[in-house]
C-alpha cells in the first residue's frame, strides 16, 4: 500500500512541475517570448555558427512555438493530475484495477519526456544548437532534469502493483 502511496505522490509532483512551469512561463511571458527568440534566431552561435536548419526571425513562428511547448507543460500537469486521481481513487483497489487506473499518469509523464526530450533536445539542441549559448545551455540543462524525473516517474508509475 505504501508503494502505491508513493506513486500517487510522485505523479502529483509530476502534475505540479509541469503546472507550475507552465504558469512561470505564462507569467514572464515577454522574458519567455525573448528567450524563444533568441535561441530560435540562433543568436550569438559560435562554436558550431553553421547549421542545417536556418535561424527564425518570424514572430509568429517565435510564437507558435512558444504556445506549443507551454500548451503541451499545460496539458502534461493536467494530465498527471488526472493520473494522480485516478491512482488515489484506485488506491485500495485489486492490483489489476490499480494497474488499469495509471493512464493518464503515464500520459502525463510521457508527455512531459515529449516536452523537454523531443522539443528541447532534439529540436532545441540538435536542431536549434542551442547548447551554444548560456541561455540556451541553461534551458538545456534544466530540461534534462524535468525530462529525467518524467521518465523515472513514468518507470516507476509503469512498474506493475501486486
Amino acid at each position: 500500500m505504501a508503494i502505491r502511496h508513493l506513486k500517487i505522490v510522485f505523479v502529483g509532483f509530476i502534475s505540479l512541475l509541469c503546472l507550475i512551469y507552465a504558469a512561470q512561463n505564462v507569467a514572464n511571458l515577454d522574458a519567455c517570448y525573448q528567450a524563444f527568440a533568441y535561441v530560435l534566431g540562433a543568436a550569438d552561435h559560435q562554436i558550431y555558427p553553421d547549421s542545417i536548419f536556418p535561424a527564425v526571425q518570424s514572430p509568429a513562428v517565435i510564437w507558435l512555438v512558444l504556445v506549443v511547448v507551454v500548451g503541451l507543460e499545460f496539458i502534461a500537469g493536467l494530465l498527471a493530475a488526472k493520473g494522480a486521481w485516478d491512482l488515489w481513487g484506485a488506491r485500495k483497489a485489486t492490483a489489476a484495477d490499480f494497474n488499469g487506473a495509471k493512464t493518464y499518469a503515464l500520459l502525463g509523464c510521457g508527455v512531459g519526456i515529449v516536452v523537454w526530450l523531443g522539443l528541447f533536445a532534439v529540436f532545441g539542441g540538435a536542431l536549434s544548437q542551442m547548447w551554444q549559448t548560456e541561455i540556451g545551455g541553461a534551458s538545456m540543462d534544466d530540461a534534462f532534469q524535468f525530462f529525467v524525473a518524467c521518465a523515472f516517474i513514468f518507470l516507476i508509475v509503469n512498474a506493475a502493483d501486486d
